[in-house]
């Protein structure tokens, strides 16, 4: 007998209830509670000059929260936020859901047009921008119906745009109570943020999280990570994507440092690194390449450890051991902006750390196994939803489900239905499944090349790309062929525009390294168009490779 067939309840379950004794809703809101309560005076951020402590952001929360309440705001409406990686932004992920609200972080990098339609539907009643956006959030305005409160970041570290709210942000602070009392979380499943996926193919996607998987992926992150406590985070990864990967709630819950980055720069992060004695920062593969080919003199003096986390598109074996060979410590990790960010991480083996650099590398490249909160990941054929062998062979599409999936898709329920169909979340990625339960990612769906009937991952022929010296980011993509169906049509930008580098160069590099059918046919070089995200516009060059072959032909 199945024992969830037996419906006898036992003593156990009789007459133990929840109650205010024994229960409470999980919500990262209680991190930055705590951090100020027991690390009052410790660092909480840095920006510049300007240093706040754990009981100075918690007070200014508090006054964030009591502002849009007696603005107006109510419990389940949205605040949004346009914002680099300020301290502002950091107390928006408390202060908003602190009054019941649900915070909107919009990617920076959007034009006004996609400003305009994350406003209006999400109907967001409060706008916190930062001047350097003015001229996108003007235009944005104006194509809004229902015009929310405009709320102005005056940076003193920024000069450049002008001011367009009602008011800025410290003047509305101060029309905030310090001692307002949080809204209390009854329901853990209530929504706390809202993310839009970058809708490439269409208008982005509304995601919401609840304060349940905020709480838990946060958690998951740290110790996933090995985070010690009081911990020293860069931001150079964009807070607006997946509300960073859910590190502002993690780093309150470490009583950590936020140190805050308007631009991602390599002066910037190397020379903060030493100054701060900074000891985690997250990022793209194209940012740790920004790093490792940054001048030598920027690289010196870094005398501790620094772990890094690097997430998007599936990083070259090459990326990863350009920065171990700087001392840097990378973690791989995957997810999706509908997972919370990280969800399945690349957990290392001691016994792996006697291999070869370049075999580490390769080892770190993979995607890996679930997080510590995810409940459930499996590699499957998308339409049986039968498991595939895990041999690394047989493809699949990568499922998650679990804590660390979405609500769902805001006003969007048919899209909603589809991606939880079969009581999996369907990620879209293609990957094969290792012997040793690690997964890795082959291409998404609609990146696979099917070249002669058969399969070529564009990753595998990426990653050989990225081997060659003279190449400094590189993206493959199917081109149609008469004879063959598709090819791959490799994209690629030069690290030394002034030395001369042909396609047959690279043909016959790649065909050193790999089955002659995978190699490309055809190279094009240039620089590659990119997401708001740093994530290279795969559909934009596929439209290039055929068109082109259009004009040749």
């Amino acid at each position: 007998m199945n024992i969830n067939e037996n419906n006898n309840e036992s003593a156990f379950e009789t007459d133990l209830d929840k109650n205010q004794a024994n229960y409470a809703a999980l919500t990262p809101i209680t991190f930055i509670q705590r951090a100020a309560s027991v690390y009052p005076n410790r660092t909480a951020t840095v920006h510049g000059d300007t240093r706040y402590s754990w009981s100075e952001t918690y007070t200014r929360c508090k006054r964030l929260a009591s502002a849009l309440h007696e603005y107006g705001v109510k419990p389940g409406e949205a605040v949004s936020i346009l914002a680099p990686n300020l301290p502002e932004h950091f107390e928006a992920h408390f202060g908003v859901p602190m009054c019941g609200a649900v915070l909107n972080s919009i990617n920076i990098r959007l034009d006004a047009e996609a400003v305009a339609f994350i406003l209006q539907h999400a109907e967001s009643k409060v706008l916190i921008t930062d001047k350097e956006f003015s001229d996108v959030v003007k235009v944005a305005l104006t194509l809004v119906e229902n015009k929310p409160l405009v709320i102005d970041i005056d940076d003193p570290y920024w000069q450049h745009g002008e001011l367009i709210g009602d008011l800025t942000y410290e003047a509305f602070l101060q029309k905030g109570d310090e001692d307002f009392t949080p809204y209390s979380v009854k329901d853990e499943w209530n929504a706390i943020t809202l993310n839009y996926t970058s809708g490439t193919t269409g208008d982005p996607k509304g995601v919401v999280y609840h304060h349940r998987g905020a709480y838990l992926n946060a958690i998951s992150n740290a110790i996933s990570w090995g985070m010690e406590q009081h911990p020293v985070y860069l931001w150079t990864l964009p807070m607006f994507h997946c509300n960073g990967w859910c590190f502002p709630w993690g780093i309150a819950a470490m009583a950590g440092v936020n140190v805050c980055l308007r631009h991602v720069r390599a002066d910037h992060i190397f020379n903060l690194i030493k100054q701060e004695k900074v000891g985690y920062f997250c990022g793209a593969p194209i940012v740790l390449n920004m790093l490792n080919s940054a001048d030598d003199d920027l690289k010196t003096g870094i005398e501790h450890q620094v772990n890094v986390m690097t997430a998007g598109a599936a990083p070259p074996a090459s990326v990863i051991s350009g920065m171990e060979a700087l001392g840097f410590n990378v973690t791989h990790v995957y997810g999706l902006t509908e997972t919370y960010g990280p969800s399945v991480i690349c957990a290392w083996h001691d016994e792996w750390n006697d291999k070869p650099l370049d075999e580490k590398a390769r080892l770190k490249s993979r995607q890996g196994v679930r997080a510590p909160m995810l409940d459930g990941l499996m590699v499957a054929d998308p339409t049986t939803m039968e498991p595939v062998p895990q041999d690394g062979e047989t493809m699949g599409e990568i499922f998650m489900r679990g804590n660390l999936v979405m609500k769902g898709y805001l006003k969007n329920p048919d899209t909603t239905h589809a991606a939880f169909e079969g009581g999996w979340f369907h990620s879209g990625d293609l990957a094969v499944w290792h012997p040793d339960g690690y997964v890795e990612i082959k291409d998404r769906s609609k990146d696979i090349i099917i070249s002669g009937g058969e399969n070529i991952s564009s990753i595998e022929v990426e990653d050989v790309l990225y081997r060659h010296p003279m190449i400094q980011e590189a993206a493959v993509v199917a081109k149609s062929n008469e004879k063959w169906g598709e090819t791959p049509c490799a994209f690629v930008a030069l690290k030394d525009l002034d030395r001369e580098v042909t396609a047959q160069e690279i043909i016959a590099f790649c065909r050193e390294h790999m089955a002659h059918f995978k190699t490309p046919k055809d190279i094009i070089f240039g620089p590659l168009p990119k997401t708001s995200t740093g994530k290279i516009q795969k559909y934009l060059l596929r439209d290039r490779a055929n068109y082109s072959d259009e004009q040749d032909s």
